[in-house]
């Protein structure tokens, strides 16, 4: 495994690294929740590396190589604890796909997921505008013309999908061995109701951390963290205070952040040096800001 670079602290461990390669190291049963954002198939270009995930040639390379993670995500998570995925379907176009539509990415992230032992526990629907879309892509389906002169061509606006999986728990009494607890003094039941939504419709597009410090003259495409809403329901959701929560693309450090912000723990991995190296500066923000935590024990 060739680990470019890596900065261990109290609460946090991040490393510039190939994540699989990494993730196949890291002890079993060790992580408590991971949630991330993988790269979109080959619809964004992060880096020019060829173990970037996100450099394939079609969705069923794409498949592949993202089981292999899916394998040992499986493993290193504990018994009853969940791995939660932030993804969305693709749009097509004829020049690539010979045909304009939609590819349904949470198929194959569920696919993967599924046969490498995991329980497709639960899938979140993030509400986002079909007016900031339009205006974002400019694409046919959403144009007030398209609506107007042939509505055939219309279709409704991209969620984003959380897709919560579940490592099955063995033995007779199939009971989580280290269960998440929440405090009615803390979470009432008003909280619970909005967190079982199945419909997320308060998450704020715009709440991420700032990329333009991370970006390079020969980025091709713009870097697309992941909101903190989402993160910090997730943790809220399915860790405990102390908890070890894992991003095996940690890009510029948001699952990270908001975890240590949540007194929580946190390890990342990251690909590109530029975002790793962000990455680390907008941790040890976050360790020095957040609520205390256990002594990091570094892994591996």
């Amino acid at each position: 495994m060739n680990v470019i670079d890596q900065h261990i602290s109290d609460r946090f461990a991040a490393y510039n690294v190939d994540t699989v390669e990494f993730t196949a190291a890291m002890p079993a049963d060790s992580i408590d929740l991971s949630v991330f954002s993988p790269p979109f198939a080959h619809l964004f270009v992060y880096s020019s590396s060829e173990r970037d995930m996100g450099n394939v040639q079609d969705y069923a390379t794409f498949g592949a190589t993202y089981r292999h993670l899916a394998r040992d995500l499986l493993r290193v998570t504990k018994p009853g604890r969940v791995c939660a995925v932030h993804c969305s379907d693709l749009p097509t176009t004829a020049s690539k796909d010979g045909v304009i539509g939609l590819f349904d990415l949470p198929a194959v992230i569920r696919e993967a997921h599924e046969a490498e032992g995991w329980v497709y526990h639960s899938r979140v629907c993030i509400w986002k505008c079909p007016v900031v879309e339009m205006t974002r892509t400019k694409a046919h389906g959403l144009l007030y013309k398209s609506f107007r002169l042939d509505a055939s061509r219309t279709r409704v606006g991209m969620p984003d999908y959380l897709m919560i999986f579940r490592k099955p728990v063995e033995g007779p009494t199939s009971k989580t061995p280290d269960p998440v607890i929440h405090d009615p003094a803390r979470y009432p039941v008003e909280r619970w109701q909005e967190l079982a939504s199945p419909v997320w419709m308060t998450i704020n597009q715009t709440n991420v951390l700032n990329v333009k410090v991370a970006r390079e003259d020969k980025d091709e495409r713009h870097l697309c963290p992941l909101q903190l809403d989402v993160i910090e329901r997730c943790v809220e959701l399915y860790t405990n205070p102390g908890d070890t929560v894992y991003s095996p693309f940690m890009g510029i450090g948001s699952e990270g952040w908001q975890s240590l912000k949540m007194g929580r723990r946190f390890i990342g991995t990251e690909l590109k040096p530029a975002y790793y190296r962000q990455a680390v500066m907008n941790l040890k923000q976050a360790e020095s800001e957040g609520s205390a935590g256990d002594l990091f024990a570094a892994v591996g």
